[in-house]
């Protein structure tokens, strides 16, 4: 008999998909069951060849019934499993969540318990110096996290949280100080700074007041202030479209 390269590709690729199979069920009841199923395979070929035909007997009409009370058993695990069927092909993968959506959140729920909050998201200009000298963090981005560092009695509430590759990287960190005296009295420290910050680099700072209970988005020395979620989530996406989401490490 001769193998061709079709018959190998064939039965390689049944070897990934039976694999894919087998992790999908790993840890239900069905993963067990089929375990079960592959021994009593291992004991009916064995029987076969030993000439054990009650055995056989037994088991061939064992098997007719076993598939039909595993799908009724186990039907449950079963669904869960081709829920997951998609992790057959892991190259295949869902669109990220743009990494701003947690800090998209968490600033509204801030400014409707009027807590104020400052948001530096670093771009092409490092903000080494800055994040050097805060509290550093290199945390994944979380509403939990960003709740808890903003709260009035947390010790890391003053100054701001740095966002580089897509994560927390220092909190606590007191940015420039805009000396223009053109900006509205209405301006508190925290306005400041984030135009302070902008002016001088490329990157984008998010400014919860307190005071009004307002969200902005500072760009360019420029406050753009928000009314919803929505809207805050369109500015922040073309901002990082237009320049590029990774940031150059200092």
């Amino acid at each position: 008999m001769t193998i061709e390269a079709n018959d190998i590709f064939d039965i390689l690729l049944l070897s990934y998909i039976l694999y894919r199979i087998l992790l999908v069920l790993k840890g239900t009841r069905a993963y067990q069951s089929l375990v079960g199923l592959f021994v009593l395979l291992i004991l009916y070929i064995s029987a076969q060849y030993f000439e054990l035909f009650s055995i056989v007997w037994l088991l061939d009409k064992f098997f007719v019934y076993f598939v039909l009370a595993i799908i009724i058993l186990f039907q449950e695990d079963i669904l869960k499993g081709l829920a997951k069927a998609g992790s057959l092909f892991p190259s295949i993968r869902k669109e990220k969540t743009p990494f701003f959506e947690e800090i998209n959140k968490v600033c509204f729920l801030l400014a409707k318990r009027r807590i104020g909050a400052l948001i530096a998201i670093e771009k092409k200009a490092s903000l080494g110096d800055i994040i050097e000298n805060a509290t550093q963090l290199d945390a994944l981005i979380s509403q939990d996290l960003l709740r808890a560092i903003f709260l009035p009695h947390s010790p890391l509430h003053d100054g701001a949280v740095v966002i580089r590759n897509e994560r927390i990287a220092a909190a606590q960190a007191f940015l420039p100080l805009s000396n223009s005296k053109t900006l509205p009295k209405i301006y508190g420290t925290r306005h400041r700074a984030a135009i302070g910050l902008t002016e001088s680099t490329d990157a984008i700072v998010i400014v919860v007041s307190e005071e009004r209970g307002t969200v902005g988005i500072v760009q360019e020395g420029q406050v753009l202030v928000v009314r919803d979620e929505n809207e805050m989530r369109q500015v922040l996406f073309e901002a990082m479209q237009n320049t590029g989401e990774e940031s150059e490490p200092a």
